[in-house]
């Protein structure tokens, strides 16, 4: 079963990575945050949308708002950039716990301690930001979708009524008609098509300015007025509703990225079908219903919520959770998951969690959370845009000042040069395209059952070279069956009491191969107490006041209690590859029980494309080494290593990395959670995983499907091609139009056509990601 703390973003990671691009970017106890990053933002994008020129915003989704989180509207925010603005001015305060933005809706969820949130609200009014807050339980309805469209379709009706004045002033110049008559017509075109396009944009701008920063608001305003003031009115009016309408496009497709993962949460239903005390049956809002309550899924029905089939056998598609093409069979104590289709017969299942904190529900909101984490390239990128802009501008200040002094231009051809250069100095495209790309990415991934905890671990995995593999529920099934037990020389006692005193032991460790050896004996369980783990050796617990271990080989060396005709014994089963555990008191070894376990279907094909990438696939395991070995032949992995304690297999992992260099580690279970968090990349095995080990792990695959490693790196390599692809396309047209506007003919409209059309480009190109992972 999956670990609710794993895929919960309000719980803290169970521990630091100690290499240098390991930590999760946070704020106090949360992924929520970033550490502080050069005022790119600032440099950068006001990115106005809908909001800036006329539209009415979406209207909030408070369905899935995080509970404890408090709900504000910020009218003003309309990008990643300004997000990036809000974050920051929220950095230095310690009591902000978690924080998730709706760009589509400019809602932001705010979770606080408690007296933090005046102090996080002031400090989002000193950014220049007006948060008004929503009420968060549905009290304030949203409007209704006609409502919606009429608001939308107002503000795009605006725009292209910027768009076609702006047409006829440059029609009308075009023309060349002379006379103070047809200037003033001229120009009373061009002032309403800045005025049904910009007027946000300059209220932003000037706000930008008197805050001292250089926001694409603030070079469009100054762009925008200084070409108005040099008389060329038509080309002020044409930057200014082209710049509208290519922000609309751009806003609408970074909100379709972003909230690409949502589209998952409307796959549970509503409504839930729930028995009630008289045994009859009503239909209530999956919302209201409780934790124990039996529900009903009819054939063809979505499963409403997580649950334990109490009744019945059917076939789940399990898809939308754990990304498996194949439905699953499910029966009496089997799990199923809200979002999943119920397609041959009808099923009771026993409700294990409300409908906000469904497994679904979780990957939703662990995959938000991952989203906002800043990326190594993203940092990259957001650096040199604090640089660029600047530059720019103190290059376009000298090009107006100086360049008729030095060069054969007038003073007007270099204040327009200047003007276009302003144009140009906007990194919009640049800093756009990298949390595309990422976030396409990471619900690419989610959709496939592969959970990665944020954007640093999806450029890393491209740089593994070598993957440690757990044997037990990794590599196999981690289902064994007991096949063989016998008491082991003269043991005292008949077998059933010994067997007893071996099935309640057994029966205490949630360890697949004791569940075998209880499940497998058919005896009675004996009553025991004092019950100890025994990590990478087994459990110890007492029976009628004698003390028994039930362990492995390396347990039973230890207390000394091993004979040439044990061993002898222990090295047949252990070269049929099967695992032995053997019960014993303080004096001597009672029984032996020998446990099989298969290997997975999908493990020979992940090894092999592993290799195929040049990634190194090791085993690691704490059985015995030629159970391992056999394993391991099977699966096609040469590099077997067995025997091995917890921080034997931590100090595996530190050899393979300086071996290979970055190291992946992968498993299930308590004994793996060391490892992985010595790895540069932890992989954590969803479906069978541990909570100890999926809280370490950076990647959980969702499905226990090995070949979602393979698929990881594969993806990470697209993600990083991807990223540079749009770096390079968003320099490379900036590097054209500089050298246009300096010795060319650039004009200023050819410029924002040419910036916004690089900005929807890169979007584009990053959203190619959605497309699979494969």
């Amino acid at each position: 079963m999956t670990n609710q703390n794993a895929l919960n973003p309000t719980v803290p990671r169970a521990h630091a990575h100690s290499h240098p691009h390991s930590h999760e970017e946070g704020h106090g106890h949360d992924h929520a945050h970033e550490h502080p990053q050069p005022k790119a933002a600032d440099a950068c994008c006001g990115c106005s949308s809908t909001a800036s020129h006329g539209a009415i915003p979406l209207a909030p989704d408070v369905s899935d708002v995080p509970i404890g989180a408090l709900l504000f509207r910020i009218p003003t925010m309309d990008c990643a950039v300004e997000e990036s603005e809000i974050r920051r001015a929220l950095e230095p305060i310690a009591g902000v716990k978690a924080l998730r933005f709706r760009l589509g809706e400019r809602t932001m969820a705010i979770t606080t301690n408690d007296g933090a949130l005046p102090e996080a609200l002031a400090a989002i009014r000193k950014a220049g930001f007006k948060p008004e807050p929503l009420n968060a339980t549905g009290a304030q309805a949203a409007p209704a979708t006609p409502a919606k469209i009429a608001g939308m379709s107002a503000g795009l009706a605006r725009l292209v009524a910027a768009l076609v004045l702006a047409i006829a002033a440059e029609s009308v110049s075009f023309m060349g008609l002379e006379g103070r008559g047809f200037m003033v017509f001229e120009m009373a075109l061009a002032l309403g098509a800045i005025g049904l396009a910009g007027l946000d944009t300059y209220k932003k701008g000037f706000a930008a300015l008197v805050r001292g920063r250089l926001n694409i608001n603030a070079l469009m305003a100054v762009a925008v007025t200084g070409a108005f003031i040099i008389g060329q009115w038509p080309e002020a009016a044409m930057v200014m509703a082209l710049y509208a309408i290519a922000e609309l496009i751009e806003a609408r497709a970074v909100d379709r990225a972003r909230n690409a993962i949502q589209s998952l949460l409307a796959l549970a239903p509503e409504q839930a079908e729930v028995k009630q005390a008289d045994g009859s049956w009503r239909t209530v809002m999956a919302g209201e219903v409780a934790l124990g309550a039996i529900a009903r899924i009819r054939p063809g029905g979505r499963v409403p919520l997580d649950g334990i089939v109490t009744e019945g056998t059917s076939a789940i598609d399990q898809a939308p959770v754990t990304g498996e093409s194949i439905p699953v069979d499910k029966t009496i104590g089997d799990q199923v998951f809200a979002g999943t289709i119920n397609q041959t017969a009808a099923l009771e299942f026993r409700v294990t969690a409300i409908a906000a904190n469904t497994t679904l529900a979780r990957i939703i909101h662990a995959v938000e959370e991952a989203q906002g984490s800043r990326a190594p390239t993203q940092r990259f990128v957001d650096r040199f845009a604090a640089i660029y802009t600047p530059t720019v501008f103190v290059l376009a200040l000298a090009i107006a000042v100086f360049t008729p002094f030095f060069m054969d231009w007038t003073w007007m051809q270099a204040i327009y040069k200047a003007l276009v250069l302003l144009v140009i100095a906007c990194p919009c495209a640049l800093v756009i395209s990298t949390p595309v790309t990422v976030v396409s990415a990471l619900a690419s991934a989610a959709r496939r059952g592969i959970l990665i905890k944020g954007g640093t671990y999806l450029e890393e995995a491209r740089k593994l070279k070598a993957v440690a593999l757990d044997k037990t529920g990794t590599i196999t099934e981690g289902k064994p069956k007991l096949v063989e037990s016998s008491l082991i020389g003269d043991s005292p006692g008949n077998e059933a009491a010994v067997f007893a005193v071996a099935a309640g032991i057994a029966g205490r460790s949630d360890h697949p191969v004791s569940k075998a050896i209880a499940e497998g004996l058919k005896s009675e369980r004996g009553e025991v107490a004092d019950f100890t783990a025994l990590p990478g050796r087994g459990v110890q617990a007492a029976h009628a006041g004698q003390v028994y271990v039930l362990g492995n080989h390396r347990l039973i060396e230890e207390r000394g209690l091993c004979t040439p005709s044990l061993e002898a014994e222990l090295k047949r089963h252990e070269e049929a590859g099967r695992t032995v555990t053997l019960l014993a008191s303080d004096k001597a070894v009672l029984a032996l029980f020998a446990v099989a376990d298969t290997i997975k279907e999908s493990s020979q094909a992940a090894v092999a494309e592993l290799r195929s990438l040049g990634v190194v696939p090791v085993m690691l395991t704490g059985d015995n080494t030629a159970t391992a070995r056999t394993i391991g032949a099977h699966a096609g992995i040469e590099d077997v290593r067995g025997n091995l304690l917890p921080e034997e297999k931590l100090d595996a992992v530190k050899a393979m990395q300086q071996r290979y260099g970055a190291a992946a580690m992968t498993g299930d279970g308590i004994n793996d959670a060391p490892a992985l968090a010595q790895a540069d990349i932890g992989f954590a095995m969803g479906g069978a995983g541990t909570d100890t080990a999926m809280e370490a792990a950076d990647v959980v695959i969702m499905n226990d499907d090995l070949r979602r490693i393979p698929e990881t790196i594969r993806l990470s390599r697209r993600a990083h091609s991807v990223l540079w692809q749009n770096i390079t396309l968003a320099l490379g047209i900036k590097a054209v139009f500089f050298v246009l506007a300096v010795f060319g003919s650039a004009t200023m409209w050819m410029a924002v056509f040419a910036d916004m059309g690089a900005s929807l480009l890169v979007v584009a190109n990053g959203l190619r990601l959605m497309r699979g992972s494969k």
